[in-house]
């Protein structure tokens, strides 16, 4: 006889976050039918579905230790699924708009959007590293770049010497070398 089929779904949750086996296998008997019909509904694809669901079921159980679930188990599941129908469908799009551009190089022998795409994924990249930077470097170094104000203006600007200056836009240069030298070929590997 199976005990956990008579646990209710917070005890379970309990027990699957102290890594039991069966209280997992317990859950995805109750809830993998139902969340792949769940999936199979939004993506219209039986296997998409299944992958989907096993990946999620994959991840709940490698992160079983830190699941941190406000509701029910059952909310958080089909939200879970939901999400991950959503990265699917963005996924799609992506693949999408590479393989339609892909379609107008054999057509026309040209990338018409490509050059575009590597020039905004590019700008996104260095936008994020660029607001990982500290702050007050961030600061300088937006001011230099963005707003084109020479050392002296921006030490005028922050109260600070153009020797200060001067040493925070280099070393924010630094860093974003650093941090985007494999991402320019990767960009231009991939597009």
């Amino acid at each position: 006889m199976n005990i956990y089929r008579d646990l209710d779904d917070n005890r379970l949750l309990e027990l699957l976050k102290s890594s039991d086996h069966c209280a997992f296998e317990e859950i995805y008997k109750r809830y993998w039918p139902i969340l792949f019909r769940h999936a199979q509904h939004m993506t219209s694809s039986n296997e998409e579905a299944k992958d989907l669901i096993q990946d999620l079921f994959i991840n709940l159980w490698q992160k079983a230790e830190e699941l941190n679930i406000s509701g029910s188990l059952s909310s958080y599941l089909y939200a879970a699924v939901r999400y991950k129908v959503f990265d699917l469908i963005d996924k799609r799009k992506v693949k999408n708009r590479h393989l339609e551009s892909l379609g107008n190089f054999m057509d026309t022998g040209i990338f018409s959007t490509d050059n575009t795409v590597r020039e905004n994924e590019l700008a996104r990249l260095i936008e994020k590293e660029i607001s990982k930077l500290p702050l007050k470097m961030r600061e300088v170094f937006e001011l230099s770049r963005k707003s084109h104000l020479n050392y002296q203006q921006i030490s005028e600007r922050l109260h600070i010497s153009d020797e200060t200056v001067k040493k925070q836009v280099y070393n924010a240069l630094k860093i974003l070398k650093v941090r985007l030298a494999g991402v320019t070929a990767t960009l231009i590997f991939f597009f």
